[in-house]
């Protein structure tokens, strides 16, 4: 879901100053007072009550002072969950290329959504890139990737959660020297995680449509 905010905390009416945030399958508070983390299938009774989001978890009840549209959006995200697909911003018609990701149920969801799926090396143009990198060495073919990408297309980097032989840092650092920015972080799986990388819009050129 992905959406963050400082606000004020209140459980059983002890209050703290922190961030809040709204995860897939979970809402995370970190405070200066108190941390919270609450898994969304022990969330209940779900309201907006004036500038804050309320609820139940377990026998607490909570409250984040989000603003009342800030509380809005977040009550709607959470009753109404995007599937990953929809969080990936993937669109029916898309061309779509899979480098190296063992999951075969994205590409299901992928064909399923209507994209046009590619498994191996993208052609010119790709509009979305998903490639899987388990290690650093595997990042020397982001620029090669880069290439095949549409002006305005996307190369999603999927790597392994708490390992040593990749991390975030250093798939930044390498999306950074490829060329590209990073814009976006998704929750692909319980084990991998995707980050979103663009070619910056001072190198794009004309804009093209790309299916």
């Amino acid at each position: 879901m992905g959406r963050e905010r400082e606000c004020v905390a209140s459980i059983d009416g002890k209050k703290s100053q922190g961030r809040a945030l709204l995860e897939t399958g979970e809402i995370v508070f970190r405070g200066s007072s108190f941390r919270l983390r609450f898994p969304l299938h022990l969330v209940s009774g779900l309201a907006v009550k004036g500038e804050a989001l309320t609820f139940v978890a377990g026998e607490q009840r909570v409250s984040f002072e989000l603003g009342a549209a800030e509380a809005t959006k977040w009550l709607r995200a959470i009753e109404n969950p995007k599937s990953r697909i929809d969080k990936l911003g993937i669109k029916p018609g898309q061309k779509v290329a899979v480098v190296g990701v063992r999951d075969e149920t994205l590409v299901e969801e992928l064909r399923d959504k209507g994209a046009e799926v590619r498994e191996g090396a993208p052609l010119k143009n790709t509009a979305v890139v998903f490639f899987g990198a388990n290690a650093t060495k595997d990042l020397i073919r982001l620029a090669k990737l880069r290439e095949k990408l549409a002006p305005d297309g996307a190369l999603w980097i999927v790597r392994p959660k708490g390992v040593a032989t990749i991390t975030e840092g250093e798939v930044r650092e390498a999306g950074k020297q490829a060329g590209l920015v990073d814009v976006k972080v998704v929750k692909l799986s319980e084990s991998h995680t995707a980050e979103k990388f663009v070619i910056p819009m001072s190198e794009r050129g004309p804009k093209k449509r790309v299916r």
